[in-house]
């Protein structure tokens, strides 16, 4: 046998010899194309590709490890519909964050006020009170209190280095559902000191029916005699109480970046310090504290002086509460940190009672209320005697909350 007939034909043989020596295998007719578009589970469209020209024959990125894009490239993935960037939903959530940190700065904000409050004064304490009528009635007092101050501030704001407290203006704030009222009562108002219970040492003290001052009051026994005094004279329920101090004052005023007066004349006081001029003017905290000290440059020292301090309370309290202090995180947390570090109120105030008795101060002399002396029906070895008549109508008038009809002085 030649060694053709043993290896077969050889390859110029018309007929495969796998055929001819295998006829139990049957040649399969060819596979038509598949039509365009048809896919047979085992690869892209078109002919059959092993995937030996590559050198993948298993996986990869030929016709046994997916489908083809065009030129033989992988197709792009396709994006699910649940991928696709939800913008409502961000929004939503983008929202909800922005309320959570509002809300949370807020509530820290809240309690970081609250602890910073000076609750020092025990109205319960005070006795034999009036009962309590319609609205609410702060006493709002300005001390001449130096707590706190150094040498050189109390030389700066001409405060002198007295021992002790004595109050420097004394108001009764009334807010009601027919307009708030600002009443100021000047501190050489000749009263009656009450009977009443010592605030420290518990024991109580007879009235003896002596006349003074009103100043007196806070000297003798501090805020609760002085509220105790009032509440006598006028039959007035007082329900809250407030007081700052010389230095504190001043500091607030500068918290708030000063204060824009228009004065309507010029004047000079050597004993407070100031010396102003006529017309529009910024009002630093050294200068607002000589503007509502300054008695001694006026005829009428002390009604003239009570109508200095309302202006100003008004005006400081418009700029408190003004937009661009509430509003700017680098105005407002040094105002009320100088105004709480500095303000003693009773014990039952609450940031709310503070924040209403800010905004009524504000629209006091707004057109909104009324802003007024305590009525005067002339004076007694010094002392102003109040217009009994007058201040009774005043006081039926706010205990009812009705709108005030009398004229002060």
């Amino acid at each position: 046998m030649s060694d053709r007939d043993r290896y077969g034909r050889g390859s110029y043989d018309a007929q495969p010899e796998g055929a001819r020596a295998m006829p139990h295998v049957q040649r399969r007719s060819p596979v038509p194309a598949p039509s365009p578009g048809y896919d047979d589970g085992y690869g892209a469209p078109g002919a059959y590709d092993s995937d030996y020209n590559t050198g993948q024959v298993y996986g990869g990125h030929g016709s046994g490890g997916g489908r083809s894009g065009q030129g033989g490239q992988p197709p792009a993935p396709r994006r699910s519909p649940s991928a696709a960037p939800n913008w409502r939903r961000r929004i939503k959530i983008g929202a909800l964050v922005l309320v959570v940190a509002v809300l949370g700065v807020s509530i820290g904000t809240y309690f970081w006020a609250d602890s910073k409050l000076r609750r020092e004064v025990d109205l319960s304490k005070v006795i034999e009170r009036p009962e309590t009528g319609k609205g609410t009635n702060y006493l709002i007092v300005g001390s001449d209190s130096r707590e706190g101050m150094s040498a050189a501030d109390k030389k700066k704001l001409h405060t002198g280095s007295a021992a002790g407290k004595r109050t420097d203006s004394m108001s009764i704030l009334h807010i009601g559902d027919n307009g708030d009222s600002l009443i100021s009562l000047p501190r050489d108002s000749n009263i009656t000191i009450p009977s009443f219970k010592g605030s420290e040492s518990g024991k109580t003290y007879p009235n003896t029916g002596r006349t003074t001052k009103l100043n007196a009051a806070y000297a003798m026994d501090g805020p609760e005699l002085l509220v105790r005094t009032v509440e006598y004279n006028t039959g007035l329920h007082i329900d809250h109480y407030a007081e700052i101090g010389f230095g504190g004052f001043a500091n607030l005023v500068d918290a708030v970046g000063g204060v824009e007066m228009n004065l309507p004349e010029g004047f000079k006081d050597k004993y407070s310090g100031a010396d102003f001029k006529a017309g529009k003017q910024t009002l630093d905290g050294q200068q607002a504290l000589a503007y509502v000290r300054t008695r001694h440059a006026f005829a009428a020292s002390d009604l003239q002086r009570t109508k200095n301090q309302q202006k100003f309370l008004s005006a400081l309290a418009s700029k408190v509460a003004s937009p661009t202090t509430v509003m700017n995180p680098f105005a407002i947390y040094p105002a009320m940190s100088a105004g709480l570090d500095t303000v003693a109120v009773d014990k039952d105030m609450s940031l709310y009672n503070l924040a209403q008795m800010f905004l009524a101060l504000k629209g006091v002399t707004g057109g909104d209320g009324t802003s007024m002396n305590m009525p005067i029906n002339g004076s007694v070895g010094g002392n102003l005697v109040w217009d009994k008549a007058k201040v009774k109508q005043l006081v039926d008038e706010l205990k009812n909350d009705e709108k005030v009809t009398v004229t002060g002085n």
